[in-house]
């Protein structure tokens, strides 16, 4: 028996004391690091920076959290870097955040508590900024930023994009990365760049029944192929060691094109890229389809034979970005089981990231409720702590994991 397995058995035993008092959630927590500790030994493939680990990362590289736009904070200090040190007091060093990215959820909106923002001029005058300069000096191995150009909507290019665009989306994502690399150079940082949902994107709004036209795909081709272009030639650019830029889309329709065909960014996007990663924020299938994980496996799958392959990450480029449970609407019976399930799938796929949604709940019950909130009934319970402080049934689970 490897020292691997040892290890992961004693763990497994530790996690049975832990919890004892816990007894709807202890079988669940075993049956996950049994299966991750008892499986026979063979030769999968994690990513730390774009390098292939035979051994393995560790899962604190791996797992992490989404913070943005909660609706409570809980110290006085500034918003942004509240939630990345409660992060690390989970056991992560991977997270996702907003940087300059969707319409109105400019960092000024989603990181005002405690905080004051001034208007920035270039994204590198934002990465440049206190706030942002204390939070990539803190001990964490990945930022995952979701990100667009300034000076326009997110999706403007759903109705056209001229050559002029995208030569100014290449030039601004060109000088973030020149930046990025040659500010962190030795730091063994990873900084990944997202856009939002892009399948809501891609149609202008979220109605599933209504297919994104043509020109809309192909014109998102473009928009990803050019901010693509300024990552990469920044990279040919600047001599760097031990940091990392990489650049990624999201989709989040997947199950309808895997299913029924139906056109979405999976498979009318992605094949005509050249992405570095693409994040699935997988809703329609880790969530809604929870009881059945094969979906979930099968819609990664369906990614990853659609997505290109990339030098760095190979022929699985495909991360979990996004998947979450809203504990007051689900309630607590099945969440450790649908979190387990989503986790499980994911580090057996060989998804390089595995990206919890959230760390401070951002959906009201009802939106005319004051900010900040103090009563957990308020929000419908995405969360890892609530608004009165106590740490949730999420994250005893990823906090378990992470820590052994």
């Amino acid at each position: 028996m490897s020292c691997t397995i040892l290890k992961k058995k004693k763990i497994a035993e530790k996690i049975v004391k832990m919890h004892i008092k816990k007894k709807r959630f202890v079988l669940c927590l075993l049956l996950l690091v049994i299966f991750m500790g008892c499986e026979p030994e063979r030769d999968r493939s994690f990513f730390n920076g774009g390098q292939n680990m035979r051994e393995g990362n560790q899962l604190c590289d791996i797992i992490g959290c989404t913070h943005v736009n909660g609706r409570y904070y809980l110290t006085e200090k500034d918003y942004l870097n509240e939630g990345a040190d409660q992060i690390l007091l989970i056991g992560s060093r991977v997270i996702k955040l907003w940087f300059y990215g969707k319409r109105h959820e400019h960092p000024e909106n989603v990181y005002s508590f405690n905080s004051e923002w001034p208007k920035i001029e270039s994204l590198v005058q934002g990465a440049q900024l206190s706030y942002f300069k204390t939070l990539f000096d803190k001990p964490f191995t990945t930022y995952i930023l979701v990100l667009t150009s300034l000076g326009r909507a997110d999706d403007y290019w759903r109705d056209g994009i001229t050559e002029a665009d995208m030569r100014d989306e290449q030039r601004q994502f060109y000088e973030l990365t020149r930046y990025l690399l040659s500010t962190y150079s030795g730091t063994g940082k990873t900084f990944i760049f997202q856009h939002w949902e892009g399948d809501w994107m891609v149609r202008g709004h979220t109605n599933v029944n209504i297919d994104p036209t043509e020109s809309s795909l192909k014109n998102m081709i473009k928009w990803l192929n050019a901010r693509q272009d300024g990552v990469t030639r920044a990279r040919d650019d600047v001599p760097h060691n031990n940091v990392n830029v990489y650049n990624a889309a999201e989709v989040n329709r997947v199950v309808m094109s895997m299913n029924e065909g139906r056109p979405n960014m999976v498979n009318k996007v992605l094949p005509f890229t050249h992405l570095d990663l693409v994040s699935y924020s997988a809703w329609d299938a880790a969530v809604d389809q929870w009881k059945d994980p094969n979906v979930f496996r099968k819609a990664l799958s369906f990614i990853a034979k659609n997505m290109p392959d990339n030098k760095a990450f190979g022929d699985k480029n495909v991360y979990l970005g996004e998947f979450g449970w809203p504990e007051n609407l689900y309630g607590r019976e099945n969440l450790v089981t649908a979190l387990s399930q989503a986790v499980n799938t994911a580090l057996d796929f060989g998804c390089p990231y595995i990206v919890y949604w959230q760390l401070y709940c951002n959906e009201l019950v009802d939106t005319n409720t004051p900010l900040p909130v103090k009563d957990n009934k308020d929000v419908r319970g995405f969360w890892l702590l609530r608004p009165d402080g106590s740490k949730s049934v999420a994250w005893d689970y990823f906090n378990d994991l992470l820590k052994e």
